[in-house]
């Protein structure tokens, strides 16, 4: 169905695996114009698994490739990260003790470079069983 209508439905990206996600929100051609696509993409945000473990104290750790990303050196926006697919989770206050970096309080990702999730893998203990 490629018709345009003057109403749309409104979609985010998920910072942390960047697929997109429904917000439920319907978006409104002003002028009553058939200029919007069926689904309209907005901005960045949290899918509802990512939101949920932001919600509960952890930080993504997103493995993204230096060479296919945008902006070397510099910081990292979300539209320029290649994301390799490699994801890890960790509470906020172990993240400031094991990077020694200060984070935002509203802070859900970080972009890490690829090897740092397996140092940090290497780093936890095997479970004794």
């Amino acid at each position: 169905m490629d018709d345009k209508s003057y109403v749309s439905l409104e979609q985010r990206v998920c910072l942390v695996c960047g697929t997109p996600f429904d917000t439920g929100n319907l978006l409104l051609d002003k002028r009553l114009r058939a200029s919007m696509e069926r689904h309209t993409v907005t901005g960045w945000g949290l899918c509802a698994e990512h939101q949920k473990l932001a919600d509960d104290g952890f930080v993504a750790l997103v493995e993204c490739d230096p060479q296919r990303s945008g902006s070397p050196g510099g910081s990292l926006k979300p539209e320029q990260a290649y994301r390799t697919g490699r994801l890890a989770h960790i509470k906020r206050h172990v993240f400031t003790q094991v990077f020694n970096v200060p984070i935002e309080a509203n802070q859900a990702c970080v972009f890490v470079e690829p090897g740092v999730i397996e140092k940090l893998q290497a780093m936890v203990s095997p479970a004794s069983s």
